[in-house]
Order: C-alpha cells, then sequence, then structure tokens
C-alpha cells in the first residue's frame, strides 16, 4: 500500500506556503535566514506573522529543493510559477534542476514539480531520484 504524501499548509491574508516534507534536503536555509517564520523548534513551525508576505515570499523562492512553495490568496494572481530550465550540481551535495518538470518515476508513476527539485548525487537518499540530505552522513564529496 503506498503512502500517502504529506503536505502542509500555512496561510496569512495575501499567501499560502506550502511544505512537502518528503521533498525537503534539510539545508537549514529557511530557519537559518529567516527564524521568526521557519523554527523547527516551535509547533506549528512555520508562524506566518513572523514577517512581511514580501520577506517569507523571498526566503521560499530561495529554498534549494523545492520543499518550500507558496501561492497567492487573492483571485487572479496566477498559482504557478515557470522558470527557464537550469540545472546546477551543488558541491558536495544534490543536483538542482529550476524550472517546471515532468518526471516518471522508476516505477511509472509521475510527478509535477515546479521551481526546484533536489536530485540524489550520492545514492544515499531513501526517497530516490530525490536528495533527502543523506549526502552530508555519508560524506559525499563531489
Amino acid at each position: 500500500m503506498e503512502k500517502k504524501e504529506i503536505i502542509k499548509e500555512y496561510t496569512n491574508e495575501d499567501i499560502t506556503v506550502v511544505w512537502k516534507p518528503k521533498t525537503c534536503i534539510h539545508s537549514k536555509k529557511c530557519w537559518k535566514e529567516l527564524l521568526q517564520v521557519f523554527n523547527p523548534q516551535n509547533r506549528p513551525w512555520i508562524h506566518m506573522e513572523g514577517a512581511t508576505t514580501e520577506r517569507i515570499k523571498k526566503q521560499v523562492e530561495a529554498c534549494p529543493s523545492g520543499a518550500l512553495s507558496y501561492r497567492s490568496n487573492k483571485a487572479g494572481d496566477p498559482q504557478e510559477v515557470h522558470l527557464e530550465t537550469k540545472v546546477e550540481a551543488l558541491e558536495n551535495g544534490p543536483l538542482l534542476v529550476y524550472g517546471t518538470l515532468n518526471i516518471t518515476n522508476s516505477d511509472g508513476t509521475t510527478d509535477k514539480r515546479n521551481k526546484t527539485t533536489a536530485f540524489c548525487r550520492c545514492g544515499a537518499s531513501q526517497n530516490k531520484p530525490y536528495c533527502d540530505g543523506a549526502h552530508v552522513q555519508a560524506g559525499f564529496k563531489g
């Protein structure tokens, strides 16, 4: 039996931040740069009143895995971000692919990813083909 992916949503008046824990590579970028909103010590860990909407958007856009995304709560605003495709190999880390991707997994299931997708380069991920941060524990160099 296949487990359903957990997706959490946090909202303020302007936007809804979407967090997909399975996609997260635990780079810590969100909470190290905006702790007043993203604090893993708190429950819930995202506090939408901790900063302005623009500042939250900026931090979400910096998420290297795409585990964090946002959508506008205002009618008429575009709901998906489509980017030109760009590929970046992070030193000792995952392969980041920026843009809208349609991915067919080895078991035949498909995923659509927007913004940033982190692919495993070390082989240690338990969430292949995606990075789960295991490269740190594995001591991956490359």
